[in-house]
């Protein structure tokens, strides 16, 4: 069970089952999680067969949590094989969750890959990897990994997030807060909603971070027609060249996200459903032993089309050389 105060959507028995008889489907046709357009296409005539019960656990999300968990699928720990000893040796690994998450996801919208992570793949392995213990990265283990934005560094980042649980024994807790819950007063909302500072690209992206392109500066939050949205990732953004009345700021924004935030422990088979834009998420620490029982999740990012809750100014932005590819999968 989860836990924390986050919404809950059940799946019951028969949609999870039908979800699972399509993923089961398409990976006997295919032999391959990895993406192909044929994989893909036939992903998106899956999905537009899928039934109601599905596309209503999946409809967006509808509270200021901007979250939700997807309850009722299921993972058979013994048979998924050992956690991965990290991203770039998991190759097919649990490869019908693989697609069980892009239907889910073709489902709520367009899922997409990066050219320049986990080799292009749309549904990403997070696994702590040995060496990577300290990074503000999903590798880590040992630090705190700082509440942000997913992909905050790009414009075409993902809507929406989905974080499906494969193992975790330890009950190890995705950290979630919201924008619509923090309490800031005009000033710190005026100071924010300026473009003062970029946000750089994560140590997941090395070739972007040797973008010789000038970093634009972007606002953090941004009052769209449904309510205030953020863009934010302290760990990756240059606050000593701020001013220190910005910094102030910056900070209580900080402290109102860590007084809202909900600690999620997924269980296998669970599924978070994050909206990006009103949503940062993180992870708390822990000691990954690297034995093939560490925590392992599916990670996979949705492009919704029509959404208007982003500064049109993004349009302008370089993305640091990255390119999102889209499954064209609607």
């Amino acid at each position: 069970m989860s836990t924390g105060a986050a919404p809950v959507r059940l799946l019951d028995a028969a949609p999870a089952a039908e979800l699972h008889r399509a993923a089961a489907k398409i990976l006997t046709e295919f032999g391959t999680s990895a993406t192909s357009p044929e994989l893909l296409a036939r992903v998106a005539a899956s999905a537009a067969d899928l039934s109601e019960p599905i596309r209503h656990a999946l409809r967006p999300v509808d509270t200021d949590d901007g979250l939700f968990v997807l309850r009722g699928l299921s993972v058979d720990d013994t048979g998924i094989g050992p956690t991965p000893a990290g991203w770039a040796t998991a190759g097919d690994s649990g490869a019908v969750h693989d697609i069980v998450m892009l239907l889910l996801a073709t489902v709520m919208g367009i899922p997409i890959a990066w050219q320049g992570q986990q080799n292009g793949r749309f549904v990403h392995n997070i696994v702590p990897a040995p060496g990577h213990e300290q990074e503000q990265t999903g590798a880590s283990s040992d630090v705190l990994l700082s509440p942000h934005t997913e992909d905050a560094f790009h414009p075409g980042r993902a809507h929406l997030l989905m974080l499906g649980c494969m193992r975790n024994h330890d009950h190890i807790a995705t950290t979630a807060a919201s924008i619509r819950k923090v309490r800031l007063d005009d000033a710190d909302l005026e100071a924010l909603t300026r473009p003062a500072l970029p946000i750089l690209p994560d140590d997941a992206y090395t070739e972007a971070r040797g973008f010789e392109g000038l970093p634009p500066d972007v606002p953090t939050l941004w009052r769209s027609a449904d309510g205030l949205t953020l863009r934010f990732d302290p760990a990756y953004t240059p606050l000593e060249r701020a001013t220190p009345e910005y910094r102030a700021a910056y900070g209580r924004l900080e402290a109102e996200l860590a007084r809202v935030s909900v600690a999620v422990s997924l269980s296998p088979g669970e599924v978070l459903v994050v909206d990006n834009d009103l949503v940062v998420h993180g992870r708390v620490p822990f000691t990954a032993r690297y034995d093939g029982t560490d925590r392992w999740l599916k990670r996979a990012s949705v492009r919704v089309p029509g959404r208007a809750t982003r500064p049109p100014a993004e349009a302008a932005e370089h993305g640091y050389g990255q390119a999102a590819v889209e499954a064209h999968a609607a």
